[in-house]
């Protein structure tokens, strides 16, 4: 038995047919979506029994099959055919339409696909997807189980549902790229993180397990040598021995403080809002007003966080002469914002161009708080004026999972 064409020979029937290919297109920004509702609406519309999406990779040296109507759904993404390989590639490659209606493997161009079981389909259209302004976006193909016999008009409305579907295809293909390079971006700025905290961490252990041990074993013998010195004939040697383990004390104390600089362990054993706690309730003579939400977030997030309210918190104690400093850590379902407030003298951030070159001038040395957010995907916003205290406030992303219930800590 043979049928005849697509079975859009009445006009309204072909504009309606038209009309459904463009509302696919807006089925979402991702490819697969887009070409598997393409593929569905073509193949209920035309009665032709299979449909075939196959989009140009971004290599543009071969497809993929990015869509299909069931049972060979299953395979999208799977099936790569490199380009002047088979029907499929040689329509990629000369931009023209083929079309078969008898035996497939009579054409020197066709090849046997295994996994889209071409053996069971006796006709084919074979369109390029593509339009003037983007050009090609990969290939069109319809297949049926009976003997079909396809004119010039049936091409001519596959090829029209193909230059439509190929913008729409283009910016599906658009959009996947950026979010690839945006989510590269990501998992850089979290490796790059991770790596210096692993290297402060190395350091951090390499202090205190060499020099600082060493410098505690050599206080201990200075002690001991002071104690067994007779008070007469030993005075001068009791008073270098007293000033050289004062000298200890100092540079275990700055090895200590080296440590924590490197790695705090507060962020480790008590999580962002309580390391923030610690951090602002050890301000010297300056009023500390808290509200942190105690919950846990991506390490690198956490980090950056922390090392922006040590390097703002210590701004305000060298610039701004406050009085009290509230700090405010608040988060929802997708990102974070840290505040830090303080009373103190202000300025005008427009008059600031020498800190954003990196130079802290007279006023906050706000670069390199503004880099660590950046690094995250974050952003820096300063509110002052002169008078007025000063305002940073730092917003960040976090995963898109949930987090837990809240448990607000006020102080």
């Amino acid at each position: 038995m043979t049928t005849r064409g697509l079975g859009l020979d009445d006009p309204q029937r072909e504009n309606e047919v038209l009309l459904a290919i463009i509302e696919a297109t807006t089925s979402g920004p991702g490819v697969e979506p887009l070409a598997g509702a393409v593929a569905r609406v073509i193949t209920g519309a035309t009665a032709t029994d299979v449909c075939f999406v196959h989009v140009l990779d971004d290599t543009e040296r071969s497809l993929t099959l990015a869509g299909a109507t069931p049972p060979f759904d299953a395979q999208v993404g799977r099936v790569r055919l490199p380009l002047d390989t088979g029907v499929t590639g040689w329509v990629a490659s000369h931009r023209e339409p083929v079309v078969i209606t008898g035996d497939k493997r009579a054409d020197p161009r066709y090849v046997a696909i295994p996994e889209l079981h071409g053996e069971q389909y006796t006709s084919m259209v074979s369109v390029p997807m593509e339009s003037e302004p983007v050009g090609l976006a990969g290939v069109l193909n319809v297949h049926t189980v009976a003997h079909r016999e396809f004119d010039d008009r049936d091409v001519r409305v596959l090829t029209a549902i193909g230059s439509l579907v190929a913008g729409a295809l283009h910016q599906a293909r658009m959009h996947r790229r950026l979010a690839a390079r945006e989510e590269a971006h990501g998992r850089f700025a979290e490796q790059m993180i991770a790596a210096q905290e692993a290297e402060r961490q190395r350091l951090a252990r390499d202090i205190h397990d060499g020099i600082s041990q060493r410098l505690v074993t050599l206080s201990y013998h200075l002690d001991a040598v002071a104690t067994f010195l007779g008070r007469d004939e030993a005075a001068a040697a009791r008073t270098d021995l007293t000033t050289a383990s004062d000298m200890v004390l100092t540079t275990l104390d700055e090895a200590r403080a080296a440590i924590g600089a490197l790695r705090p362990p507060v962020l480790d054993d008590l999580g962002l809002s309580g390391a923030l706690a610690a951090l602002a309730r050890g301000l010297p003579e300056v009023r500390v007003a808290l509200d942190l939400e105690d919950r846990r977030l991506p390490e690198h997030v956490e980090v950056a966080l922390y090392r922006i309210a040590q390097e703002t918190l210590q701004n305000v104690l060298k610039h701004a002469g406050a009085e009290e400093v509230t700090v405010r850590l608040t988060t929802g379902s997708t990102g974070v914002r840290l505040e830090i407030a303080d009373d103190g003298v202000g300025f005008d951030p427009a008059e600031r161009t020498a800190d954003r070159a990196g130079t802290d001038g007279a006023g906050y040395g706000l670069a390199s708080v503004r880099e660590r957010a950046e690094l995250v995907g974050g952003s820096v916003r300063v509110t002052s004026r002169p008078g007025t205290g000063t305002t940073v406030t730092v917003t960040a992303p976090v995963d898109s999972e949930p987090f837990d219930e809240v448990s607000p800590r006020n102080t």
